[in-house]
Parts: structure tokens; sequence; C-alpha cells
């Protein structure tokens, strides 16, 4: 049997005008919205669907609009296909999508923890962050090893294989990338962020989620949720309440969570939410799955069809 994963993005796919005309179109989707205008007590939806960008961008803003937009699509897409995923993940915030979508926690307290989260994230200044291009395990190594002498560097994500984030002190990523760049690598591009996420500079702010977890009631997952913090497969709400604070401040471990699906025998995911940044990463990961795309009411109703011819062994 063919299995099938929800994957969710994370922050930097946001666009303003994402989910506009889902909201228009389905009553369910519209509601998701209206609850996260409710519950965050601002306009979710105006920052979603008319910006400006400068809003949009803030972390604070940006980590709530992007999982609204994505729960918001995943109700639409049930509401025209009774389909029931074998897996799911999301990229960093995106987890927090794949923990709702397994019924780990209500839409209430899944918006409620992502705005904190944001604004934990989004009070902690310092550091940088570069994406890695082509660069091989070994370069990599050397040049984490070159910045370490000026400062502290990690790396934040492993995107792909040909792709990972370093994260660290502003000196340490620039000494990293200066040194990658010196010895074959090709492309290293600084990442336009508030901080250094995914980092030790965000272990205060995973602590203090931690502590505001605790008023939470978590349920153990429906279906299995490949964790950022160790691409392993989590159904236990005690497990996911000792993995989120730490998800704040560890690496994502994106190739590897993907790969884990694939052994697994997933061979088709849909990514749920603004942009097609997953589906990018995906075919970089490998080139025997197919990833399809809901980011807007064509892509929705494009996937449907394609998943029912595929249900459907045609």
């Amino acid at each position: 049997m063919k299995k099938i994963a929800f994957i969710f993005p994370g922050q930097g796919a946001q666009a303003v005008g994402m989910g506009k005309d889902i909201y228009e179109s389905y009553e369910n989707a519209k509601k998701v919205y209206e609850t996260a205008d409710n519950v965050l007590g601002k306009s979710v939806s105006t920052i979603c669907f008319e910006g400006p960008e400068e809003d949009l961008k803030l972390t604070i803003n940006t980590q709530p609009a992007i999982v609204t937009t994505s729960i918001a699509l995943s109700e639409a897409l049930k509401s025209e296909l009774d389909i029931t995923p074998d897996y799911t993940a999301g990229h960093s915030l995106g987890e927090y999508c794949a923990m709702y979508t397994a019924g780990v926690m209500s839409l209430e307290t899944t918006l409620k923890l992502i705005q904190k989260r944001a604004d934990l994230m989004g009070q902690t200044k310092g550091g940088s962050m570069a994406a890695v291009l082509n660069a091989t395990e070994e370069q990599l190594k050397a040049g984490l090893e070159e910045g370490s002498k000026v400062g502290y560097v990690d790396v934040a994500n492993y995107n792909s294989p040909v792709q990972v984030v370093i994260t660290g002190d502003e000196n340490a990523v620039k000494a990293t990338s200066e040194y990658l760049l010196a010895n074959g690598v090709r492309r290293v591009v600084p990442l336009a962020v508030s901080g250094a996420f995914h980092s030790k500079f965000m272990e205060n702010a995973g602590k203090s989620f931690g502590e505001y977890l605790q008023e939470f009631e978590l349920n153990d997952a429906k279906l299995p949720v490949i964790t950022n913090v160790d691409a392993n497969e989590t159904t236990l709400a005690s497990d996911f309440k000792s993995k989120m604070p730490k998800q704040i401040y560890s690496s994502v471990h994106w190739t590897q969570t993907i790969q884990k699906m694939i052994a697994n025998g997933v061979d088709t995911f849909v990514e749920i939410g603004p942009g097609k940044v997953l589906a990018g990463l995906n075919k970089k990961i490998s080139m025997d799955i197919t990833t399809y795309n809901v980011f807007d009411k064509e892509s929705l109703e494009n996937t449907v069809n394609a998943l029912k011819e595929q249900l459907a062994g045609v």
C-alpha cells in the first residue's frame, strides 16, 4: 500500500494575500481565520490577506499567520477529500500544524502556543543565520570548526542534502561563511532574520515556553508525528511536552525527517501551507517521491483530483 504524509512549511513561506481565496471559498477555512482573530485578539486575517509586508515579516505575526493559513488550507482539503495521512511533520513552526493534524491539541491551544513561541523568539535578539548550498559534510565540519574559533556557531536546519542553514554569533557565522567560500563552497547566503533561530541564543526562550506549556493539556497523537529535534516518530503527549521547548533551540532535522518517512514506505507527500519550499527540498532529498501542494484554491483542487486518481489506481 502506498503511504501518504502531510507536511507543513515554516517561517519564510509567508506572502501577503495568502489564504484569501480559501477564506472566501470554504466555510471551515473561514472559521479557522475567525477563531485566530478571536483567540489572539488581533486581525490575523488582515495581516495575511492585506499585510503590509513589513507587519507580516515580523516574527510575532509571521508564525501565527502561517499556522492559521496552513490549518485553514488543511481544513479546506478535508472538506473536499476524506483522507487520513499515515504520517505528518512540519518544518520548525510547521510542526504545530502537524501536531494539530494528529489531534495532539485543539485549534485554540495551537494558536495560543504558536503566539507565545513567536513572542519569545521575536524578543530574542543577537546572532545571525546563513544558508550553505552544496557543501560536503567534510567542508561543513571544517567550516564550523573554523567559525567556532571566533564564537558559537551551529547547524540550525538540515534542509536537504544540498542545503543546510548555520546559526550563531554574527562573527562566527561570518567566519564560517568566509572559510566555506574560500574552500570550494560556491554559495553561502546570509538570511534576513531577527535573530539566531534554532541555536543556544534561544535557550531562554525555550525555557520560558516550557513553563507556559505546563498550563496546557495535550493529547496523545492519533497518527505519528515525525519531530524536528530527532526525526523520530512521536505519539505520546508527554514526549511532545518535552520536545516542544527543545525545538526552539535545537537543529531542525528536516532531511532526516523526510528520509525516515520514505524508509517507512511513504511515497506521496502533500505540502499544505503557503509557498512550495518543502516540495523543492523534497526533490533534493529523493527523486522517487511525489509531492503535491495545497497553497490556494486552484492548487487544492488540482491536488484533490490527483489524489483521487492515485487512490483509485488510475
